[in-house]
């Protein structure tokens, strides 16, 4: 795929590797929209790294018919979905809700579901596109009070080989890139972003590995890409 005037979608575009990914995008020659609930945050990530902001929760369907509509008017057509979209509640197996468990699945789970079966839509129709997963190392070993975080990316990793086996036919490639711990705003109730020591993970370093599957010929693609720090002690 060729970044230089492809129009991509971005889940989640206000912070953190959201919008790391948009700003790196846009320097490629991307036309980007971002989406995001906090409007003001919203339109100063817009700001920041020259994307188009569309006010949208990926768990709501009339959102999610509103982001495409509003996308499509202002681009025409899309190559590329990006389900970054994510929020995390650390808890103790004992302590875990029934209103955790939705609030989080909501986002992690069935928003990256809707906003993709909009995205399939027009894919097919043209019988091309792109959609990448943010999962996370979480989707892959368990950890203390993980519980209802770390089953949203399970799942998020089962919907991904699903549709890897379902849409390769129509050329349709989709990723899952893996962070492990990464500086963002996620798990924090006020959405402060932390800042990254040296020795951690930045959002820059998983928008590279993003756009590194990405520009991989069309003729392949990764189907699971996980991001270490390489010294994190």
């Amino acid at each position: 795929m060729k970044l230089d005037a492809s129009r991509i979608l971005i889940t989640g575009g206000s912070l953190g590797i959201g919008k790391a990914t948009a700003k790196l995008f846009v320097e490629g020659g991307a036309k980007v929209g971002i989406t995001g609930r906090d409007s003001r945050r919203l339109e100063r990530a817009a700001t920041e790294t020259g994307s188009y902001p569309i006010v949208a929760d990926v768990g709501d369907p009339k959102d999610v018919g509103e982001t495409y509509k509003r996308f499509l008017d202002e681009f025409g057509g899309l190559e590329c979905l990006v389900n970054n979209a994510g929020i995390g509640l650390p808890r103790y197996a004992e302590d875990v809700t029934l209103d955790d468990l939705e609030t989080v699945f909501r986002t992690n789970v069935f928003g990256a579901a809707l906003m993709t079966a909009e995205a399939v839509k027009i894919f097919k129709k043209q019988n091309r596109g792109h959609i990448v997963n943010v999962g996370s190392t979480a989707g892959l070993k368990g950890y203390e009070r993980g519980t209802v975080y770390a089953a949203s990316k399970f799942a998020l990793r089962g919907m991904t080989m699903c549709w890897q086996a379902e849409l390769r036919k129509h050329n349709i490639r989709v990723f899952l890139i893996n962070p492990s711990e990464v500086a963002t705003a996620i798990g924090s109730p006020d959405r402060v972003e932390r800042t990254a020591p040296p020795n951690k993970l930045r959002s820059l370093e998983i928008a590279y590995a993003i756009k590194s599957v990405l520009e991989m010929d069309d003729r392949g693609f990764v189907p699971e890409f996980s991001v270490w720090a390489t010294n994190p002690w």
